[in-house]
């Protein structure tokens, strides 16, 4: 199905390889292809093999990353999967409601579906480093399932979605890599002025991360605010702390 392509899977340290094997089947399932792995337990291993069945493709062609940021880098939309909500996790979507979105920007950007570790998922770090969060609604009595339930379900609805006909955005956003030079640029400065914590400068980071995520920036949007705090540096340049 048409730009498909454009749509990866991201686990984040999984912990075991029959996990990654039936991801790798649940992808294929729903026209999916490209698997990004980070710090994950072995994958060339039987289980994963065993479990792939007729994705093995899938499994063979996964790439291997060191960090989060690393595997986003050329995303322009990434989906934090979270089953927690709190402080640093709001406006949180369905996976209904993320495929319709997604469905309406993906033939001009790049997006992922990130999914956390068995045992305890996405932490709030990681989370923050992605555009949209989303949640799969289930019994409160027991909410937890399997890892590749999870990406199946996503995938699922973004395959349903691709088939329907809706309003298409013509606009690519800032790649995610983008981003986080912006965010790093963007702290720096903001504790040099001492409008930052430097005991706890992600508390508010966290808060522009969602701010600047909901504004859907561009390439150009990211390069003007750069450009700001470069412009803030320079003004500051003989600061000598925060006024009292």
């Amino acid at each position: 199905m048409q730009n498909q392509s454009s749509v990866a899977v991201v686990l984040v340290e999984p912990q075991s390889p029959g996990n990654i094997g039936m991801v790798c089947r649940a992808m294929k399932n729903m026209g999916l292809r490209e698997l990004l792995l980070v710090n994950p337990c072995p994958v060339q291993h039987p289980d994963a093999y065993r479990f792939a069945v007729s994705a093995r493709d899938v499994l063979d062609s996964a790439r291997i990353f060191g960090s989060l940021a690393e595997a986003l880098s050329d995303r322009h939309i990434s989906i934090a999967t979270t089953r927690r909500h709190g402080k640093y996790r709001r406006d949180i979507m369905s996976p209904v409601e993320v495929a319709a979105r997604l469905n309406a920007q993906i033939d001009i950007n790049r997006a992922a579906f990130v999914f956390g570790r068995e045992d305890s998922g996405l932490t709030t770090e990681e989370v923050a480093q992605c555009t949209w969060q989303a949640t799969i609604p289930t019994d409160d009595e027991y909410g937890s399932l399997n890892l590749a339930q999870a990406v199946l379900i996503f995938s699922y609805e973004f395959f349903k979605a691709r088939s329907s006909k809706g309003e298409k955005s013509g606009r690519q956003l800032a790649a995610a890599g983008d981003f986080e030079s912006l965010y790093s640029h963007m702290e720096q400065t903001l504790l040099r002025i001492g409008f930052l914590n430097p005991q706890n400068p992600d508390h508010l980071m966290r808060t522009f991360r969602r701010i600047l995520a909901r504004s859907e920036m561009d390439s150009r949007d990211v390069a003007i605010f750069r450009g700001m705090m470069t412009q803030i540096d320079w003004a500051t340049n003989e600061y000598k702390g925060k006024k009292r």
